[in-house]
């Protein structure tokens, strides 16, 4: 059970600086308020009435801070960007410079270049100075200008590369791996005794990242497998017996598949990591689909890439540089079975595959994540110049909020089959919920 404690966001001494930043201390001065330190955001908004015999959990509020720990004219930050692409890594490098350089006067923003390779000298490429003209137009462009790596770095070296060049702030934008690295760093820092902010970005279009409800990239990447689903539908509907099969993103969790689902409206099946697929059998999948083929001549199924590692088991595994194992390939085993299935029973089958798993992540940000993206970053930066550091910024229940790096990484958030999301997806495909 979450509690107050897990919640603590580490600080790295008092704020003292008077923050250069235009804002009122009322909304009535014309200006938005400055955030209290004070000031928090209840883990649970509603209950019902024996909640309140358990204790309240807040996270802390983000937002500028009315006066900072670092000085914005001694100030140097960097920026890093690690693990795979996802759509608006251009909008949080853009937003976080724009914050840092305009609007805090900080004189110098380094980009690290390919991940946390960036701060080992043994294999770096020179950092990046950030400028104005530099990030101009980077927001228009899928990717990371930055590049980006999978794969960790000995912390001592990355501490040791961040004292000698003067760093103060370190933007970490990325996933689960990145936070669990940015996490390292931001331990050794504190075991030396330095004064170094560490703070994240959360990245990943998977969405499993805990205790924030969103991270950037979902919802382009949502809005681009629809795309795909609705072009599926389109070739299934129009052959006899035509199957369009999408694979999709997400290793340990649903929510791409679960949500494009709902936004195209036009998906039969989906197929998601935490509902384990049964294939064979009176009510496993491949007979459900035979009996939707007789009935309806084409279907349209949608599997996150995580699906059905125990139907593969003999099939080969590897792990990516991060140590993380990549699952087999649900995609080309699912058509082979589909086809196999239905050759057996006799009935001609049509199935067109599709694979744009590195189509949706490699594209711009929407106008929805740009938005998110550039809030994100801001906190982020407000963040950084208080002082906070082992943390990250997230949304809970619409507000902006500032978890700690180790509750974050402490778990994998995941669709609960139990819960609305999926119980959505069940009323929009007519699918079991379970499948046996």
């Amino acid at each position: 059970m979450l509690a107050s404690e897990d919640t603590v966001v580490p600080a790295l001494g008092p704020c003292t600086i008077p923050s250069p930043l235009r804002l009122g201390r009322q909304p009535e001065a014309g200006f938005p308020p400055f955030v209290p330190e004070t000031a928090r955001v209840r883990y649970r908004v509603d209950c019902d009435p024996t909640c309140g015999t358990e204790p309240d959990v807040f996270f802390e509020k983000a937002g500028p801070r009315e006066r900072l720990f670092f000085d914005p004219r001694r100030t140097r930050a960097a920026i890093v960007t690690c693990g795979g692409l996802c759509p608006g890594l251009n909008n949080v490098i853009r937003s976080i410079f724009l914050e840092l350089h305009y609007n805090y006067g900080v004189p110098e923003v380094l980009g690290l270049r390919y991940g946390y390779a960036g701060l080992n000298p043994a294999v770096a490429e020179p950092p990046l100075r950030l400028t104005p003209e530099l990030v101009d137009t980077i927001h228009e462009e899928g990717g990371t200008i930055l590049g980006t790596s999978r794969g960790p770095q000995p912390v001592e070296v990355m501490v040791d590369f961040l004292v000698e060049r003067g760093i103060d702030l370190l933007f970490c934008v990325g996933g689960d791996g990145t936070l669990r690295g940015a996490r390292s760093i931001a331990e050794e820092v504190l075991r030396r005794g330095l004064k170094i902010a560490v703070v994240g970005v959360p990245k990943t279009i998977d969405n499993d990242v805990m205790y924030v409800q969103r991270t950037f990239g979902m919802q382009t990447a949502v809005d681009k497998a629809r795309e795909v689903l609705d072009a599926a539908h389109n070739e299934a509907k129009s052959a006899y017996n035509g199957v369009g099969l999408v694979k999709v993103m997400g290793r340990d969790a649903g929510f791409i598949a679960a949500m494009a689902t709902l936004a195209s409206q036009e998906v039969n099946f989906t197929l998601i990591p935490e509902v384990p697929l049964v294939l064979d059998g009176p009510r496993g999948f491949l007979e459900t689909l035979r009996r939707r083929l007789m009935a309806r001549h084409h279907a349209v199924v949608v599997v996150a890439e995580g699906v059905g590692r125990e139907l593969m088991a003999g099939e080969p595994t590897e792990t990516d540089a991060s140590g993380n194992p990549k699952p087999p390939d649900i995609g080309p085993f699912l058509r082979h079975r589909i086809i196999q299935h239905m050759r057996r029973n006799g009935i001609p089958v049509d199935v067109k595959y599709f694979d744009p798993s590195y189509l949706i992540r490699s594209v711009p940000a929407n106008s929805d994540d740009a938005i998110f993206c550039d809030a994100l970053a801001r906190h982020a930066v407000h963040a950084g110049m208080a002082g906070k550091t082992n943390v990250v910024v997230g949304i809970w229940n619409g507000v902006f909020t500032l978890v700690p790096i180790p509750l974050a990484v402490s778990g994998k958030k995941q669709v609960d089959p139990a819960g609305p999301l999926w119980k959505s997806v069940l009323a929009a495909t007519g699918q079991p919920p379970v499948w046996s």
